[in-house]
């Protein structure tokens, strides 16, 4: 398998994300990995970046000494706005969420099942973050939530499972996994592989996922 180190693959996985976001598409990037996929988009395609706490129109992530820490994402992380971008109150971003408005949500998870459940917000960890926060508004709310995430944890597990065992997000709200392994489609048949990485071959990307996978 090919040696790529861990910033290379996450920078991977979010260019392969960024090739499946269409011109003309509304995309909310969720907080962690996510943020990634804003670096890769295409200048030749017009796409709107929103993010939860009042933006529409996010560029990349600022260079380096260019922070301006009152323009940042929901995630706390400074930002850049494109020419065009708005800035509005919490409450209009989460009818936007709620409302159908965004076509894609890209979300990072802790756990997808093969029926497309989604965990992203808690482990039972003493430090894990106490609610859910807007991410069942997006799972739930975007017309398409993809996943992007490592596929194992970092104790050697899938995080690909039969069925999440930490409190769900969002049930059957997946349609896509972005992990560093492979591309995978949540389907009524079951999970099917699109694409793999670094040299995998199907039936190691099968026993490292412990779930039945579709070639």
């Amino acid at each position: 398998m090919e040696k790529l180190n861990r910033d290379q693959i996450h920078n991977r996985m979010a260019a392969r994300v960024a090739q499946d976001i269409p011109e003309g598409a509304y995309v909310n990037l969720g907080i962690g990995l996510p943020t990634l996929v804003a670096n890769h988009l295409p200048q030749s395609k017009e796409i709107f970046l929103h993010s939860e706490n009042g933006l529409l129109g996010m560029g990349p992530a600022p260079a380096a000494g260019q922070e301006d820490f009152d323009l940042i994402n929901a995630g706390k992380q400074p930002v850049t706005l494109l020419a065009g971008g708005a800035y509005f109150h919490s409450a209009d971003s989460f009818a936007m969420m709620r409302g159908g408005h965004l076509d894609v949500a890209v979300l990072g998870a802790f756990q997808v099942s093969v029926a497309g459940d989604l965990a992203n917000w808690h482990t039972g960890g003493a430090d894990a973050i106490p609610a859910v926060g807007g991410a069942m508004d997006l799972a739930i709310g975007a017309k398409k939530t993809y996943v992007m995430m490592e596929h194992l944890t970092k104790s050697g597990l899938s995080k690909i499972v039969a069925v999440c065992t930490y409190p769900l997000t969002g049930i059957a709200c997946v349609s896509r996994i972005y992990t560093d392994l492979a591309v995978i489609d949540v389907t009524p048949a079951g999970l099917k592989v699109v694409e793999m990485f670094g040299g995998i071959g199907f039936e190691e990307l099968q026993t490292l996922s412990g779930v039945a996978l579709l070639s």
